[in-house]
């Protein structure tokens, strides 16, 4: 069954040429992979090219016009273009300027690539988090041959222009599609952009000019890190090829557990556990904080899990001037009784102390006075 040109674009008959161009661009972007994945979508952008070629030609329009698919035929034209080796990528790239829909090129690398990242893992205290530190890491990266210094030529031997290339590091490659001619151009495989190859290549990197070896840094680490945290050092990654940038090293930084201490936030919480008797009468603690030791006032009648905050005593925040507290969680521990006397004495306490002893919210130490009565 032949082809409607008109139908296939969805324009009038009478339609002019910048009326069948819009068409033609709308109906391309319908048929985009990344917005119609259907299995037919490529044929029937193939079919809205063949359409836009001809009516897009006043000559070859008119002897559609007048006699079909047959008549391009008979007159030479094949009926349609001949698509070759051209991607279904390429043609919209030709069509919408390079960039696809995607954001991608579909011609490859358009320069020298870039050195590859490279990530790397330390560990540092939990003090040591708070207060800032310094590590040296040591890690394999590709980087210039330091026999040839990244010419990748043997001593000794000369540069000569690339013959692929003639000097000048890239290559070009012309392909005809329906909507014109495609120019691909990308980094000269031989002399991987260079533009130069040596007379004889160096035995260290094979004539690449980049070898792997072993690179030791020193990192500083800022206080108020937290454990999963990394720090980016621009151009500590691998070479790239000449002409490129280096990558990156991450350090991703690992934070080793304290007992004493849980991070929450820039907020540091410890659990000191007191005896019941100092709840009771409040006594002067000394707790352990991420600077050192420090003394928290125990208030008489003190609770399980009754906090204290150390104002200023958490983590500082990173590159910023605030910083955290340590809030101080108290666990009240009650002895065991042990025989007679210790029980009677625990009783006599208990008759002691009247209601008027406990808050409403008290409900621990009401149920430590029945419980020996």
């Amino acid at each position: 069954m032949a082809n409607d040109y008109y139908e296939i674009l969805g324009v009038d008959r009478s339609a002019g040429e910048d009326e069948i161009k819009k068409a033609f661009r709308r109906r391309a972007r319908e048929l985009h992979p990344d917005v119609n994945p259907s299995a037919d979508a490529e044929a029937q952008f193939k079919a809205a090219a063949t359409a836009y070629e001809t009516l897009s030609d006043p000559q070859r329009r008119q002897i559609y016009d007048r006699y079909g698919e047959e008549g391009l035929r008979g007159a030479g034209g094949g009926g349609g273009p001949d698509f070759g080796n051209v991607s279904f990528q390429d043609l919209f790239d030709s069509l919408f300027g390079g960039a696809g829909f995607g954001g991608g090129s579909p011609f490859g690398r358009q320069g020298p690539a870039p050195g590859d990242d490279v990530g790397v893992v330390v560990e540092i205290g939990f003090a040591e988090s708070a207060a800032g530190t310094e590590r040296e890491v040591t890690y394999e990266v590709v980087g210039a041959c330091e026999t040839c210094e990244g010419t990748g030529a043997a001593e000794g031997a000369s540069l000569d222009t690339c013959p692929t290339c003639s000097g000048a590091g890239r290559v070009r490659q012309v392909t005809r599609s329906p909507l014109g001619q495609l120019v691909r151009e990308q980094v000269c495989p031989q002399c991987r952009g260079k533009g130069a190859i040596p007379s004889t290549p160096c035995a260290s990197c094979s004539g690449a000019g980049r070898a792997r070896s072993t690179r030791t840094v020193s990192i500083e680490i800022p206080a108020g890190i937290a454990h999963g945290q990394s720090i980016r050092m621009s151009g500590g990654g691998a070479a790239g090829e000449p002409g490129a940038p280096a990558g990156d090293l991450y350090v991703q930084v690992a934070v080793a557990e304290d007992e004493r201490f849980v991070r929450d936030g820039l907020d540091v919480v410890t659990r000191v556990a007191v005896p019941v008797t100092d709840a009771m009468i409040g006594a002067t603690l000394s707790v352990p904080t991420i600077d050192g030791e420090a003394e928290v006032e125990l208030r008489p009648g003190t609770q399980p899990g009754d906090e204290f905050v150390l104002s200023g005593k958490g983590f500082p925040q990173v590159g910023g001037r605030r910083r955290g507290d340590q809030r101080v969680v108290v666990e009240v521990r009650v002895p065991r009784v042990r025989g007679d006397e210790d029980r009677r004495a625990v009783e006599a306490l208990a008759d002691r102390l009247d209601e008027r002893s406990y808050r409403e919210d008290e409900g621990f130490f009401d149920r430590l006075k029945h419980a020996f009565r």
